[in-house]
């Protein structure tokens, strides 16, 4: 806790720079793409390495005004690669500047510290690449955690 007292200043003033920098970046077009998300239904903390359990939000959102994509696979796997479940049944479509979201419940931990999702989307148009992030959200005692993380492109 001190060591966050200490350098809650230098973090915030990262984390405000590395968003200044992502703003700054142009949107990419295509028409598809398979992307990589880590997430954590658990991160360790102390000496003993006690688990941490979190809730996982994946969020999508269409970042084109004007052109829609469609979501085909939305597949969660664990620390093994190991596929835990298909979030889709059937694919459906985001419409301008709509987001969806999909929840890996804080009880579930059987994605490990090393879960991760796959998501493949596609359009009939080249449109702006959607936003992809995974937040990470935990509660234990009086200590609260939270983060995200940013998809990397697999393929397009």
């Amino acid at each position: 806790m001190k060591w966050l007292q200490r350098n809650g200043v230098a973090i915030t003033l990262c984390t405000l720079l590395f968003v200044a920098w992502h703003a700054n970046v142009q949107a990419q077009k295509t028409a598809g793409q398979t992307v990589y998300i880590p997430v954590y239904s658990h991160i360790y903390s102390g000496n003993k390495e006690r688990p941490f359990n979190l809730a996982v939000t994946l969020s999508i959102r269409n970042t084109d005004p004007g052109g829609s994509l469609t979501l085909e696979m939305v597949d969660y796997y664990d620390s093994a690669g190991k596929l835990v479940r298909h979030y889709l049944e059937k694919a459906i479509v985001l419409e301008p500047l709509a987001t969806t979201r999909y929840v890996v419940k804080e009880s579930d931990t059987t994605g490990g510290s090393g879960a991760n999702f796959l998501v493949r989307w596609k359009s009939s148009e080249t449109i702006n690449s959607p936003l992809i992030e995974s937040i990470m959200i935990g509660t234990q005692s009086q200590q609260g955690i939270s983060f995200t993380s940013r998809g990397q492109v697999l393929s397009e």
